[in-house]
């Protein structure tokens, strides 16, 4: 399809995800349902908790709310089990505008977010070919101080920044999760997720 010699926008993407992973709608009206559904299902059978469930209420709301401002679409949170864990990790796709007056190829992007690298961060940047395009993958590994005798909070995360067709836009993916010793399982994980990445005309 295209409009002027130009590739119309998708009308809206397609992603696979895991089951045990739940979607909240960003989107203002609809964000505070989709909490609601969340909290319930973790509370389901749990009436003795009132103060926990609504501070998991409002925790969720003030992420959904946050996350929105920064043109979040969707936010999805694992809730997949392994054993009697849960896998900690998120997923938020958000809409960018682009970093420069005009699209960038992929190698210069990827030298860009290369450059602007934190040097406090272990950064890896590289491309991918993905159904839905080039994309540029940034790889990091924050730790921030804290009291924990391992000397701080590790975090990891993946972002896949994908060109919108026919606009001047990106569909970022921003995973994370907090498990550093399975870091690279979680971002094979992660990758797979981004590889069904479909448009939808």
């Amino acid at each position: 399809m295209t409009r002027n010699g130009k590739s119309a926008p998708p009308a809206d993407y397609h992603l696979l995800l895991p089951e045990g992973w739940f979607r909240i709608l960003l989107d203002p009206e609809q964000r505070d349902r989709s909490v609601d559904a969340l909290v319930e299902r973790q509370f389901h059978g749990i009436d003795n908790a009132p103060h926990l469930k609504d501070e998991l209420r409002a925790d969720l709301r003030r992420r959904a709310a946050e996350a929105h401002r920064g043109g979040g679409i969707e936010l999805y949170l694992s809730l997949q089990e392994a054993g009697p864990f849960t896998v900690p990790a998120s997923l938020l796709v958000s809409l960018a505008p682009l970093r420069h007056a005009e699209p960038l190829p992929p190698k210069a992007l990827a030298r860009a977010f290369a450059q602007d690298a934190d040097p406090a961060e272990a950064t890896e940047v590289g491309i991918e070919e993905l159904a839905a395009g080039t994309a540029v993958r940034v790889r990091r590994t924050t730790r921030r101080p804290g009291e924990e005798k391992d000397g701080g909070h590790v975090s990891v995360s993946v972002e896949y920044h994908v060109p919108v067709p026919g606009t001047t836009e990106f569909l970022l993916l921003t995973f994370s999760t907090p498990l550093e010793p399975i870091a690279d399982a979680m971002a094979g994980l992660f990758d797979a997720i981004a590889s069904s990445l479909t448009w939808k005309e």
